[in-house]
């Protein structure tokens, strides 16, 4: 079958390593290229258009073919194309989206400090945390907690936060020092009888005798995305971080919180944390920062832990931690555009006014057949797929989401399969006719993948 493969699927197998992918399975079927973008639609090289339900990988929220973005970007490189941060070394543009981001971020954010992706960001979350505790003299503060189905990034300690499998195996990771407690997902996890304010103080009590078990004074800090996006858009109960929150500052455990997905318009406010009544002492960011545009991410903090570290560079005489690429002023340029973008449109209001609906059309499938749970906040959300509508799973997990991502491309939807969860999260500039056309061919790639299903023997 490898010569039915086009010249520039042959290349791609000859050159390419592909994140996410099976590469034995993608010699057989070749890679699928896409050409261009167009609000929020891409075309592949067949010119084929498809409705990008995923904002690409989560980060397009102003869809692929912004004029505004693209003349910033262009504007940049004319003027400066490229510079660092290092050495006390500064531009305009990292000055004005850093004060930009202060004024947006919830809490008392007072510093920001850059990268180029979630992953890094979360890196250097663990860093500051080592490196504030450490200035504060508490140097046997080092352990992190996180949570499985959390996601976190692919680097060696991120890739320790996050707690999926698959980003483990065969990596030797996670790393010792990174603990994780329950996934908030209550659909899943609650006992029989439970409410979710029941489930929550669960939740908060379980994590108590985490720390207490591994000592509190070891415990550095909580990693928590406000709604769990690669896990499967796991929205947790309104009353869990207020008692996750409680728990955090009894032990004075940093709280940090991973908006890469949730950040900038997501969930309805800038913030996630906003939306679910987190309280994070630091703040992790990407993917939307730049609405995609550009690969840039910071890290926020709050004028407590930005005044310890300052003071500790004066004592080692550096600070010994950056990257090539953090706040560049390209990236930067473009953050600033796009969150003017999000401010003059009323993007955020536009996601207010959609989320309703897009709730609605999601759990009008409740009902399927293989469906067992819709689930949703904001423009974002996810349809569980299960064998008899219980949390019980399939006897191959992540096929059945699989196949049922597949019909959909066939439908000329992009969404992605977590699992067996298929999660959606469209541009925030679509529309109400435009999640008409989004979710139109679901029932069909439903009863689709369910006869699938059951001709695999997956169903009874």
């Amino acid at each position: 079958m490898i010569n039915m493969l086009t010249n520039y699927q042959t290349r791609d197998l000859e050159s390419l390593i592909h994140p996410y992918t099976n590469a034995m399975a993608i010699k057989t079927t070749g890679a699928h290229f896409v050409e261009k973008g167009d609000g929020i639609y891409v075309y592949d090289n067949e010119n084929k258009r498809y409705l990008e339900g995923m904002s690409g990988l989560w980060c397009c929220g102003l869809g692929f073919s912004d004029p505004e973005l693209i003349e910033a970007a262009k504007l940049q490189i004319e003027k400066l194309p490229y510079y660092h941060l290092f050495s006390g070394r500064s531009h305009e543009p990292a000055v004005e989206l850093a004060e930009k981001i202060k004024e947006l971020a919830p809490g008392h954010m007072s510093r920001v400090f850059y990268q180029s992706s979630g992953s890094e960001a979360n890196e250097s979350q663990i860093k500051l945390a080592w490196y504030y505790n450490n200035a504060k003299g508490r140097r046997n503060k080092k352990k992190i907690i996180s949570r499985k189905k959390g996601y976190h990034g692919v680097s060696i300690v991120s890739a320790s936060l996050t707690g999926l499998p698959y980003n483990h195996k065969d990596f030797d990771l996670p790393l010792d020092f990174v603990k994780h407690t329950e996934t908030p997902h209550f659909w899943r996890e609650k006992i029989e009888g439970e409410t979710e304010k029941d489930f929550a103080l669960r939740l908060a009590k379980s994590l108590e005798e985490l720390l207490l078990n591994e000592d509190p004074d070891t415990v550095a800090a909580f990693i928590a995305e406000p709604v769990m996006g690669a896990g499967g858009v796991i929205v947790p109960p309104e009353s869990y971080f207020e008692e996750i929150g409680k728990v955090l500052k009894k032990y004075d455990i940093i709280a940090i919180s991973d908006e890469v997905i949730c950040g900038f318009g997501r969930t309805g406010e800038w913030f996630g944390s906003q939306t679910l009544g987190m309280s994070p002492n630091s703040i992790s960011m990407a993917k939307q920062l730049t609405a995609g545009y550009a690969p840039l991410s910071a890290v926020a903090i709050d004028n407590e832990m930005a005044n310890v570290i300052e003071e500790h560079t004066g004592t080692l005489g550096t600070f010994g931690h950056g990257f090539t690429y953090g706040g560049h002023p390209v990236g930067c340029a473009v953050g600033i555009k796009a969150l003017e973008i999000y401010q003059e449109r009323n993007i955020l209001q536009n996601v207010r006014n959609l989320s309703s609906i897009f709730k609605s059309k999601l759990n009008s499938f409740s009902d399927h057949d293989i469906v067992g749970e819709a689930r949703s906040l904001g423009l974002m959300g996810a349809l569980e797929l299960t064998p008899n509508k219980t949390p019980a799973p399939f006897k191959e997990p992540g096929k059945v989401g699989a196949k049922m991502a597949s019909e959909l491309l066939n439908k000329g939807i992009m969404i992605r399969a977590i699992g067996d969860s298929v999660a959606f999260c469209p541009p925030m500039i679509i529309t109400e006719q435009q999640l008409d056309e989004l979710f139109d061919p679901v029932k069909k790639a439903l009863d689709a993948t369910r006869d699938w299903a059951f001709a695999e023997g997956m169903l009874d």
